[in-house]
């Protein structure tokens, strides 16, 4: 016997930590909790956090503010990353890169500089973002650019970290289970390492645009 099958051996005899299943949570507190979960105070507490944590936040009232912006951050380069666009709440947004000349690079492209994604959530009280790798999203799209757009809708945003758990957890967890990963992006990519100096882009994009859609999903 090796000692991998020792070792695997004990493990299996083990008695496990919980008979059936695990105990229930008790009440818990958010680590940032909020006062006031009113929609619109929600949409302000985030931009502003957001932007505190040095996120650009673009606040548009329709669709077609919100496809202007961004091709307004794209230019002048004709290439980008991006989510499949069944994945990005904002329709039109194939149509609107392909009359700008704007093609959709292929995934994991390093030579991209801007990538262009949605989100699972945009949380207040932190300013941050939850994205979920799955089919259609690939998660190199918000960590290898330069640049990363997320657009958000308004009903996406969120009190907090643990009330998205929540709603996930009432959900079923689906969108756990199909997922590769989830990652919480708080502002650009930054690291304070090397003499307490604070540098953006040192592990991922050094500009985070955030494309706020206050108003209706549609363009014209």
């Amino acid at each position: 016997m090796t000692s991998r099958d020792t070792i695997l051996g004990r493990l299996r005899a083990a008695v496990p930590p919980y008979a059936d299943e695990p105990p229930a949570l008790g009440d818990l507190l958010p680590v940032a909790p909020l006062d006031d979960s009113d929609r619109a105070a929600l949409v302000e507490r985030f931009a502003a956090q957001a932007e505190a944590l040095s996120s650009h936040v673009h606040r548009c009232g329709s669709a077609d503010e919100a496809l202007a912006a961004i091709l307004h951050i794209v230019a002048p380069d004709t290439r980008v990353l991006c989510w499949a666009f069944g994945h990005i709440p904002l329709p039109g947004l194939a149509e609107a890169l392909t009359r700008a000349g704007i093609a959709v690079a292929p995934p994991g492209d390093a030579s991209v500089r801007v990538g262009i994604t949605g989100v699972g959530a945009a949380l207040a009280a932190t300013g941050s973002l939850a994205l979920l790798s799955a089919p259609g999203q690939p998660r190199q799209t918000s960590l290898l650019p330069l640049l990363h757009i997320a657009v958000v809708r308004a009903d996406q945003v969120v009190p907090h970290l643990e009330a998205w758990i929540a709603d996930q957890r009432a959900g079923g967890l689906g969108a756990f289970a199909a997922t590769s990963s989830a990652v919480i992006i708080s502002g650009p990519s930054r690291t304070a390492d090397i003499a307490m100096e604070l540098i953006l882009g040192m592990h991922g994009p050094g500009e985070l645009h955030i494309v706020l859609l206050d108003g209706p999903a549609t363009a014209r």
